[in-house]
């Protein structure tokens, strides 16, 4: 049973995740905290490390959430299903790319996808930032510690944006998030 909901639960994620792999969050969270695969605290530290793991978010968290409910099976059928439509997808825009792409009502929906995509990924960094700074479960306190990174990396990435006029490499972003966590949770 729990291969079957592997494969459906991914499958639908993998059916309507547009925008990449951020704007796939919400709806990740969605399957995995209705089935109970994970916590909504597990999910937000998984989600960290498949962002610094190589590879897709989408298929990272699909392989691990896999192999914990089914074993290496579960994690074959969960990665599988989460790629299959984009697969397929690619494959029927790849035999009919010529004939649409010119359209200008298709034209209109890919450019009317963009704000929408903004949007889902704004709002699932908005959540995942209060979430973590001031948790929303009832028995769950302001997290300081946590604060205290969040605020350390706004203001690097806003003094390396006004100091050299370009935004902050994403690299040198991780590396100043994993320095800042180490060093502010580090302490006791």
């Amino acid at each position: 049973m729990i291969y079957l909901q592997l494969f459906l639960g991914f499958l639908r994620v993998g059916c309507f995740a547009f925008g990449g792999a951020y704007g796939a969050i919400p709806l990740i969270r969605d399957v995995v905290l209705s089935y109970g695969w994970l916590t909504d605290e597990a999910l937000t530290y998984m989600i960290a490390v498949s962002e610094s793991t190589p590879g897709p978010i989408m298929v990272n968290l699909a392989t691990y959430i896999g192999s914990t409910q089914g074993g290496l099976l579960g994690s074959v059928i969960a990665t599988f299903a989460v790629i299959f439509p984009s697969f397929m997808i690619i494959l029927l825009v790849i035999t009919v790319l010529k004939t649409f792409l010119g359209n200008p009502y298709v034209q209109a929906v890919l450019q009317g996808l963009k704000p929408c995509m903004i949007g889902i990924i704004l709002a699932t960094g908005v959540y995942m930032t209060v979430n973590n700074c001031i948790p929303l479960a009832e028995n769950s306190s302001f997290n300081r510690k946590a604060m205290v990174v969040t605020v350390i990396l706004a203001a690097l990435m806003t003094g390396v944006k006004r100091k050299r006029k370009k935004k902050m490499s994403p690299i040198a972003l991780i590396i100043a998030a994993a320095g800042a966590g180490i060093v502010v949770f580090g302490i006791v």
